[in-house]
């Protein structure tokens, strides 16, 4: 009786948030799968025209090699770091707090701020040029958001954004890990990588799940600081699928921006389902 209550209250507190989700987001969705077999006027059944069409663009081709090229660089570089740095955190009990505060601060700079400091390091007339003129006594005037080098400093910007919100993530897992399985592995010998390696990363798997999915979300969120550094047309290496979205959404290509909302959600279905199906392991295991 006490647990069909329990959850007869559970129920009832995620109501009001299942009834926005179905409101604002699934059926919109249905309604964008279904325009997504239609004609540009919604009226003619197409089949598959639409994603033969899509699938043939060039532009989504290189919009989506890049995403994917981000996505591969980016994820392992955040997933590792931020690990790195809540074990640091995690291990340094005394300026645990000031640590935690810094690495969290850059989540609350506005993207429209930090990218005004990224444009006064790297524009032609930048920091990051001036140093090098007088490093090297030649004038250097590269513009290093509109060239290849616009890719490295995404990711860098990607990184620097996010690395603080999944170093949280990371700390609530370590704290939920019992003590005694290190108090029993140190009696037992075990060493620092050891206990990393046989209780550590074992116990955040699903956390680890958590923050890969975090992670791929936040990649697409990553438009607004492209966006506001080199503007609607980049250099190639940084054109990615949310650039596409915007270029299709001036011209109203509605059939081409549905389809190429479903195949987001199909990848971003398999793209996170397995982490969390290896997390869902992992806790039974």
């Amino acid at each position: 009786m006490a647990q069909n209550r329990k959850r007869m209250l559970i129920g009832l507190f995620l109501a009001p948030s299942l009834c926005g989700v179905l409101v604002f987001q699934l059926l919109p969705f249905v309604d964008v799968w279904h325009r997504s077999f239609l004609d540009a006027m919604g009226r003619s059944f197409v089949g598959m025209e639409n994603y033969k069409m899509v699938w043939g663009n060039e532009a989504f081709r290189m919009a989506t090699r890049n995403t994917l090229h981000f996505l591969a660089v980016a994820i392992p570089m955040l997933v590792a770091g931020s690990l790195v740095l809540a074990l640091l955190v995690y291990r340094s009990r005394a300026g645990q707090h000031i640590f935690k505060s810094s690495l969290v601060l850059p989540m609350a700079i506005p993207a429209a701020a930090m990218v005004l400091v990224w444009r006064i390091l790297f524009c032609p007339d930048g920091f990051l040029n001036q140093i090098l003129t007088q490093m090297t006594g030649e004038v250097w005037e590269i513009d290093w958001v509109h060239k290849t080098t616009a890719f490295p400093i995404l990711v860098i910007t990607y990184l620097w954004k996010n690395s603080g919100y999944n170093m949280m993530l990371w700390l609530a897992g370590l704290s939920a890990i019992p003590e005694s399985l290190y108090d029993a592995a140190q009696v037992d010998g075990a060493g620092e990588l050891t206990q990393l390696c046989y209780i550590t990363l074992p116990c955040l798997r699903g956390t680890m799940g958590l923050v890969f999915v975090l992670s791929v979300v936040n990649c697409f969120r990553v438009y607004r600081e492209a966006y506001l550094l080199a503007g609607s047309y980049p250099d190639l290496s940084i054109y990615m699928i949310p650039h596409l979205f915007s270029h299709w959404f001036l011209t109203l290509d509605i059939q081409k921006m549905s389809t190429t909302a479903v195949f987001l959600v199909l990848a971003a279905i398999a793209v996170g389902g397995f982490p969390m199906y290896m997390g869902r392991i992992g806790r039974r295991e």
